[in-house]
């Protein structure tokens, strides 16, 4: 019964709690230059990828939670929690700083995902106390801030006050649903989050100011997201091309098939991105084949300025061994082929 009523609760007021929890951190409204969903409401996903077949809101909030307007409420002071545990740079060389963006809280997957490349990140790159995650996931409510539109904006403006912006290298990794018009995905049923689009993702990078940056979309067509965020300072990294479906989420699933190619396999066995997305372009079409798949075609945008810092960030750290890829239990029963 609690969790009907904060499910009520929360819709009739949902406005007035992100508008107050907004309004904690920025003293400038957000303009967006795409329109967004207000309500999680369902839309249209790759074939094949559709949620479990329980109409009832909010089934995957866990009863011993907050309720969903304490967790709203929470958000602003999990964030800065969050930040302010990040190491300070180190002078004298360019730093990596990593955010983790799971969109969708229905599926494991995600979670597993962004939890990877955090850890690899940490202890193969070099990138340890500059690591940042944003989850939608009902097994992490209290312990990463929730992964909305609002705390990657917020995410990336204060790690951009933390960063050299001229010469540090944000790597950003959303992974998550797409849909064929280019939205990711982005739900913590009952919370009313905004889906995003390209241009919101724009609008964020060009407020934060950040010269060098790395940007992977683990998604279905997320290679939509491309000509809104290339820049000549910009690596682009897409789990699939703007029309075309990419695989492996769901419950059978522990990782996407392009997370598994690009991370596990690809940056596991190559010191560059370039080599890693390489492999991983291969693995993907190799699997893809054997599956009778459509090929999802992964996308690869560099320009020689991004490749030139990376080479002297890649100089100033000592690589760490290989990490292996352990997932979580799942706890959602949808079972989601394609993305």
């Amino acid at each position: 019964m609690r969790r009907v009523l904060a499910a009520v609760f929360i819709l009739t007021f949902a406005a007035g709690s992100m508008t107050a929890a907004l309004l904690m951190q920025h003293s400038e409204p957000r303009t967006r230059a795409h329109a967004v969903v207000a309500t999680p409401a369902p839309i249209a996903l790759a074939p094949d990828s559709a949620n479990d077949d329980s109409d009832d809101t909010g089934d995957n909030w866990p009863d011993d939670a907050d309720t969903p307007e304490q967790v709203v409420y929470a958000q602003p002071q999990m964030l800065r929690d969050a930040v302010a545990r990040l190491a300070p740079r180190v002078a004298g060389k360019p730093n990596l700083y990593f955010i983790g963006f799971a969109g969708d809280a229905e599926e494991d997957v995600f979670l597993n995902e962004a939890e990877y490349a955090r850890t690899l990140f940490a202890k193969r790159f070099a990138a340890a106390g500059h690591e940042l995650l944003l989850v939608n996931n009902p097994s992490t409510l209290s312990r990463y801030p929730l992964a909305s539109l609002t705390n990657l904006e917020t995410a990336v403006d204060d790690i951009a006050g933390k960063m050299d912006r001229d010469n540090d290298i944000l790597f950003l990794l959303l992974t998550s649903h797409g849909t064929e018009d280019h939205l990711l995905y982005v739900n913590m049923d009952p919370l009313p989050l905004d889906q995003i689009a390209p241009g919101d993702l724009a609008d964020i990078f060009a407020k934060a100011k950040i010269r060098y940056k790395v940007l992977v979309i683990s998604a279905c067509y997320s290679g939509g997201f491309i000509d809104a965020l290339k820049d000549d300072t910009t690596m682009i990294v897409a789990a699939a091309r703007a029309d075309r479906a990419s695989f492996g989420c769901g419950s059978d699933s522990d990782i996407t098939d392009f997370g598994r190619a690009f991370f596990v396999d690809g940056l596991n066995h190559n010191d560059t991105f370039t080599g890693a997305f390489a492999e991983a372009n291969k693995l993907v079409d190799d699997w893809e084949s054997r599956d009778h798949e459509e090929h999802s075609q992964p996308q690869f945008v560099t320009t020689p300025r991004i490749d030139a810092q990376l080479k002297l960030w890649r100089a100033g750290i000592t690589l760490g061994p290989p990490v292996p890829f352990i997932a979580i239990k799942p706890t959602s029963d949808a079972l989601t082929v394609s993305r």
